[in-house]
């Protein structure tokens, strides 16, 4: 199993692509792809076909996925993009913290 270092509903910032600079929230996570799908970020536009005689058919858009390593996190403390770091905190539990050398905050 790879993982990943963004959680679903963190906000991260796209680094690198057509999506450079957009910020979004993290809808879903696949380890097992390395990829991540984040709201209003990579918009597809893709083909529908009706499955009842009442249902409409048609073209809808829809968030695609990206490798996760286009994305950073951004910390909610200093509102910067942001590598992870791990630590334990007093209460012996495994944290994130920002690697911001101001800033160290951790992540829920």
């Amino acid at each position: 199993m790879n993982k990943v270092h963004v959680k679903t509903g963190d906000k991260v910032v796209v680094i690198n692509g057509k999506y450079r600079g957009k910020q979004g929230k993290v809808m879903q996570v696949s380890p097992a792809e390395g990829k991540v799908i984040v709201e209003g970020v990579n918009i597809v536009t893709k083909h529908v076909k009706p499955r009842s005689a009442e249902e409409q058919g048609g073209l809808i858009q829809a968030e695609s996925a990206l490798y996760a390593d286009k994305v950073q996190l951004i910390c909610p403390k200093c509102g910067r993009p942001t590598r992870v770091g791990h630590k334990i905190n007093a209460k012996g539990k495994k944290v994130r913290v920002c690697k911001k050398s101001d800033c160290l905050a951790e992540f829920e």
